[in-house]
């Protein structure tokens, strides 16, 4: 089981990938690691943060997808009818973008940490974009 560390903001998390569910998805984003970015919060989704990438090709289809995270279960947005991205939800959370509901694929589940996720959701509403990494536990 490989697990990661996630720096965000004044926050950490470790997080589970979830290889069994995720092969494809999860090989992809190992090979980006350690990934900086930034985080801000959600338009449309509800109680959430993401990780805004363009037109960034991270070379998957569908797997485990869902538009229906809960808090801590970590959505990777592969592109398409939207642009890529990562979801980070908090909270209540329906994945969606301007273009109506999307399904994106469960690849980390926080395990560590869970208690702060509404407070970077939060401090990421109020005070912006927060700088995120994501290495290797």
């Amino acid at each position: 089981m490989t697990m990661l560390e996630i720096t965000a903001g004044p926050y950490e998390f470790r997080a589970r990938m979830e290889e069994e569910r995720a092969p494809e998805t999860c090989a992809a984003f190992a090979k980006l690691l350690p990934f900086e970015q930034k985080v801000i919060h959600v338009r449309w989704s509800g109680e959430s943060t993401w990780i805004p990438l363009g037109d960034f090709e991270l070379g998957v289809g569908y797997e485990n997808h869902t538009s229906h995270p809960a808090p801590g279960q970590i959505l990777v947005y592969p592109g398409g009818i939207s642009e890529t991205e990562i979801l980070l939800p908090y909270g209540g959370c329906l994945f969606a973008s301007i273009v109506g509901q999307l399904a994106g694929n469960h690849f980390l589940t926080v395990v560590e940490g869970n208690e702060n996720l509404r407070a970077l959701g939060e401090h990421t509403l109020w005070h912006g974009a927060q700088d995120i990494v994501f290495d290797r536990a």
